[in-house]
C-alpha cells in the first residue's frame, strides 16, 4: 500500500493510474532482476566452477523463488499467524526476491497489493466503530426537549 496512500479506500485520486504504474514498475524490476541473475550465472560459467554448482545455484534460486512467491502472495490475503516464522524466512525471501516481485506484479493486476486485506480490516473497524457509537448513551442534554426540560417519564 506504499504507493497508494488512502486512494485504495474510495479508488479516487489517480488510483487507476497508480495501479498501472506499480504494475509496470514491478514488471520492469522483475525483468532487471532476471538479467542480474543471468549475468551472475554467466559469471559462474566463465569461472568454470562445474555443472554441480550451476545446477545447485539454479535449484536454490528456484526453490527460494517459489517459497518467496507463496509467502508474498499469502501476505496480501491475510496477516501471518506466526510473525517469528516470517522473520526466520526473511533470508529465503531475500534469495528468492524474483518470486516476490512476480507475486507483486500479478497482484497489482487485480488490485493494489494488500488492498483486500486492508479493506477487510478497514470494514471490520468501521462496523465496530458504528456498533460502539450506537450503543453509547450519548449526551444527556441532547435528550431534552427543545425548551431545556427533560421529557416526563410515564
Amino acid at each position: 500500500m506504499r504507493f497508494f496512500g488512502t486512494t485504495w479506500v474510495g479508488h479516487d485520486g489517480g488510483y487507476a493510474l497508480r495501479r498501472v504504474v506499480v504494475a509496470a514498475g514491478s514488471l520492469v524490476t522483475t525483468v532487471a532482476a532476471c538479467l542480474v541473475l543471468r549475468f551472475a550465472y554467466e559469471g559462474l560459467e566463465i569461472a568454470d566452477v562445474g555443472a554441480f554448482v550451476g545446477v545447485l545455484v539454479i535449484a536454490v534460486f528456484s526453490v527460494c523463488g517459489a517459497i518467496a512467491f507463496r509467502r508474498t502472495w499469502d501476505g496480501f490475503q491475510r496477516r501471518p499467524a506466526d510473525p517469528a516464522r516470517e522473520e526466520a524466512l526473511r533470508s529465503v525471501k531475500t534469495i528468492g526476491f524474483i518470486g516476490s516481485l512476480v507475486a507483486y506484479f500479478l497482484r497489482s493486476l487485480v488490485e493494489a497489493p494488500g488492498e483486500g486485506l486492508r479493506r477487510g480490516e478497514y470494514e471490520t473497524a468501521v462496523v465496530q466503530y458504528e456498533r460502539r457509537r450506537t450503543t453509547r448513551t450519548g449526551n444527556p442534554a441532547a435528550r431534552r426537549d427543545g425548551k431545556g426540560k427533560k421529557p416526563k417519564r410515564t
